[in-house]
Order: C-alpha cells, then structure tokens, then sequence
C-alpha cells in the first residue's frame, strides 16, 4: 500500500522490500541509497548517550548463517538493478559484518564498483570491552548500474564542497545530531550531513531515489530538501509512522529551513564567522559551502550562537575593503554565556554567547575590571589571510 499520497515528492511503501521492489516501474531510478541489515544484533554491547546498552535494534537485524546473508543481499540487489536507469548509481552502507558479502554480489550482479567510501564518525562511541580498536567507522560503496555505461557524478560540486580541491574518499561527518531526533529516533538512522553529500554527489534537481530500507526516511528527507524525488519501502509500522511525520515537519517553513541549514553545515569541522560580510562576498561563501552568521551590532566582541562554539577561522569586514580571514593557530579561545559576562560586569544585552578570543590558552582573559574589548590586551589576532587566500573567487 501506498501510504503517503499526500506528497508527490514522498511515496512511501509498507511491506517487505523484496515484495514492493517489484511493484516499482523498471528505468525509473537514479540513485538508490541503501542501508540494509548489518546484522549485528546478536548480544553484544554498546554505549548510547553514556549508557550502556545492548545491541538489540530488532527481529530484522538478528544476524543469519553467512548462507543466509549471501541470499539476501543477492536477491535485494538483483531487484535493484533493473529499477535503475541505464546511468543510474547505487549507495550501499555497512560494517565488516555484511560489506564484504555486498560486494561480492555487486561483482556477480554485473554492477561496476566506483568507489569504497569511508565514513569516519567524529563522535564514535567508546569500545567497552577494550580488547578491540574502537569502531569509528563505516563503508559505503558505490557502484554504477552497467560496466561500460557512463554515470551522473557531480564533480565539481564536490569540490566546492572540500574547498576548491578534490574530495577524497574519506569523509569526516559526525553520527547523528540531537535536533535530527525531534520527531523521534531509529536505532540505525543515518545522518542528514551524510546524504546531503550522497544526493548532491549523484542526482540532479528532479531526479528520483530509492530507499529499500527506509527506516526513518533520512535519504527522503534529505531528497526532499534538495529538490529530488524519493520512494521509500519500510516493513516496519513505527519507522513508517516517524518517516510521516519527519516529512510533515517539512511543510513548516522554519523547520524547513533549519534542517537545511543543519544539513549543510559539520559542527566538527572549521566554521566561519563573519562579520558584516558583504553580499557578493556572502554569496560565494555559501555557494562553497561555508557557514554564514551575522554578528549583529556587537562590537569588539563576536556574537556566537548556539552549535557555532567551535571556531576554525573568524572572518570580518573592515572599513568597506575586502574582507579578512583571521585563522585561529591554536584552538585556545573561549567562550563565555551572556550570563557569565554580566556577572563580570560586561554588558551583553543582544547575545546568547560571546566569544572572546585569546590564542593562548594558558592565559585566561583577566576580569578584575570592565572589559574593553577594543584594546589590543584583551583581543589577539593570530597570523591573518585575505578571504581571497582562503576560497576561490570567481
């Protein structure tokens, strides 16, 4: 049953996919993003928010005989390749436990592998047991339909994305955020950073995704945002339920609109702040894919919002020239709450958060009078670069 007529930019099918795959039109797929059976719940023990917990995600991740596991990833992916186009590109994710096995049904299938990405988590959780490396990791391998048939790879995109240089196929995105669980959570949902790269990476405006293993619908909300059609399969009632309602979420503009934001930023990665940037300036920096803020009328001091505490590199206009990119050489700045500042005796009636920078972190900042942000003792610059060392202007 088709359960989401409401969006023409949002199908989602409930049943087992190896059923609801043959029901879709052959030739009609782009891109498949799939996040199949790891097969990992058989016991063991990890850790979720500082807890320990069991891995147990559910009844569809117990784990088989390896006769088993061959089966099924053969069979998922034999349906696979006729849906997509003749150009069309597949995304598979997983760990040692069910990789190799894809790949191995890939070759046999007559798809062409293109590439083994590496996703490395920025926030992995601690290996308990301490008799293995910490599992920081996962693979995602991609692969075109047919050997000789040409595929859609947006490349240029991708290295506007990694800063005017080719992106390798080792990508640093942290596992999932808390503001990506507001409409509820899955016990292996992606992240929304890590298909905003896929879908840009693969797709075009109007193209049309396929999710075998919907789950919480990540792919098709991150489809849906970047103006791509999405069909998903989910077996499971409540994960179908959460997909719904993550999509209602979509028609409130503010929501919207921050989930996009979110998406495109990495909270681990160097984040620009700007200050009075101007427009065409602005523009290019956000086309490459770094993080606009507005400092507002602070002054002396940098106005910080919350999720933009790490700073990298801190950019500011000065005096109507071109603006200045100020690279931090150490990552000692801190930051102190509107609160904090006030109780110092430092006014700070417009911001949640200031950021006072000192490139010396052995050094506080000293608070035994009213702080005078405009005088050089309390503010540091370390070595500065124009902005036009730092991206390609046009």
């Amino acid at each position: 049953m088709d359960i989401s007529p409401t969006y023409s930019d949002f199908r989602l099918l409930q049943g087992d996919c190896m059923s609801r795959l043959t029901e879709i039109a052959d030739n009609s797929i782009d891109a498949i993003f799939a996040d199949p059976p790891y097969f990992l719940s058989n016991g063991g023990i990890s850790v979720q928010s500082g807890k320990q917990v069991c891995v147990d995600k559910g009844d569809w991740d117990k784990g088989g005989t390896p006769e088993y596991i061959y089966a099924f990833n053969r069979q998922w992916l034999s349906l696979c390749r006729p849906k997509l186009k003749e150009n069309g590109t597949i995304w598979i994710s997983g760990t040692h436990h069910n990789i190799h096995v894809v790949m191995r049904c890939l070759q046999e299938l007559g798809y062409k592998v293109l590439n083994t990405i590496t996703w490395q988590k920025t926030d992995p959780p601690p290996n308990l047991s301490c008799k293995y490396f910490n599992f920081s990791t996962e693979l995602i391998i991609w692969a075109r339909k047919n050997e000789k048939t040409s595929h859609k790879f947006n490349y240029e995109t991708m290295k506007q994305l990694n800063g005017g240089t080719q992106m390798t196929d080792v990508w640093r995105i942290p596992a999932v955020s808390q503001w990506e669980k507001e409409q509820g959570k899955h016990p292996t949902q992606k992240p929304l950073r890590l298909l905003y790269r896929i879908i840009l990476a693969s797709t075009n405006v109007g193209d049309t995704i396929l999710d075998p293993f919907a789950g919480s619908s990540t792919t098709g909300i991150a489809a849906n945002l970047l103006g791509r059609n999405y069909i998903g399969i989910e077996q499971e009632p409540q994960f179908v339920d959460l997909s719904l309602r993550r999509r209602q979420a979509l028609e409130d503009s503010d929501k919207r609109e921050k989930l996009f934001r979110k998406m495109r930023e990495n909270a681990k990665e160097a984040t620009v702040l700007v200050n009075h940037m101007r427009e065409k300036d602005r523009e290019l920096a956000m086309r490459l894919g770094i993080t606009y803020l507005r400092a507002g009328d602070s002054k002396g001091s940098l106005l910080v919002k919350q999720g933009f505490e790490r700073l990298g590199y801190v950019c500011l206009h000065t005096n109507g020239e071109d603006p200045l990119l100020f690279k931090q050489k150490r990552k000692g700045f801190q930051i102190w709450t509107a609160e904090a500042l006030r109780e110092k005796g430092f006014s700070a009636e417009n911001a949640p958060y200031y950021a006072v920078i000192c490139f010396d972190s052995t050094t506080p900042i000293p608070f035994e009078q009213n702080i005078d942000l405009h005088k050089k003792r309390y503010t540091q610059v370390a070595h500065i670069l124009p902005f036009g060392d730092f991206v390609s202007v046009e």
